[in-house]
């Protein structure tokens, strides 16, 4: 009887591990597929942190950048133009709090009233624009923001002046995308009448307000 029931315990053992034999493959296999996966995950939050610490020292420089060509116009009373490089000529304001750069040119010098096609006397002008935001601003983000004053639009075919401060924007986009910008470091914005830097109650105050920006963002 022994014998016998020594034969049982052995055919019983043997059945059982066959029975969950393959079940042990699978949950195994399981197990490295999850491994894997979780070491894959490790390796993406790492890049992650490090592209994320890289980020922040830009981003860290980048405002250091802006704050010191703001203390050169405050302490040392030069010219955003000039410390910007855009030069001494050139309508140019910085913000330190934005992180911003603004080249703005008056309308009356981009284009004829009521046109959104560049004058031919304008070339030099945005020229010059390219060349230093290629020396000194590569890869920065550009945008071109058109403005009008308040004057309704009569003697042109815009249907208002949104339409014609957002084509002027493009206009000026284009040329610029075509010569030293990558179409997607450049974005083309109309604001219409809708952001005057002063009131709209002069012949003079609505000649400032017909302009386009040409805005590099620092950070």
């Amino acid at each position: 009887m022994r014998i016998v029931e020594k034969k049982s315990i052995v055919l019983m053992l043997c059945l059982v591990s066959l029975v969950f034999l393959p079940g042990c493959t699978n949950w195994k296999k399981k197990y490295m597929l999850l491994e894997a996966e979780n070491n894959n995950l490790k390796g993406l939050l790492g890049r992650a942190d490090t592209e994320k610490g890289q980020l922040a020292d830009r981003i860290s420089q980048d405002q250091a950048t802006i704050e010191e060509l703001q203390r050169q116009i405050e302490e040392l009373h030069k010219s955003p133009g000039d410390v910007t490089g855009f030069g001494p000529d050139m309508d140019v304001a910085v913000d330190a709090a934005a992180g911003t750069i603004t080249v703005t040119l008056p309308n009356a010098i981009l284009f004829d009233s009521g046109k959104a096609e560049l004058k031919r006397a304008t070339i030099s002008e945005l020229d010059h624009i390219c060349s230093v935001v290629k020396e000194r601003y590569a890869g920065r983000q550009i945008d071109v923001v058109g403005h009008t004053d308040t004057d309704p639009i009569k003697k042109s075919t815009w249907k208002d002046n949104w339409e014609l401060s957002a084509q002027r924007a493009l206009t000026v986009t284009r040329y610029l995308s075509q010569r030293c910008l990558p179409e997607k470091g450049v974005r083309a914005v109309g604001c219409g009448e809708s952001r005057p830097i002063v009131p709209n109650d002069s012949a003079t105050n609505k000649a400032k307000n017909r302009r386009v920006e040409i805005v590099v963002h620092m950070r």
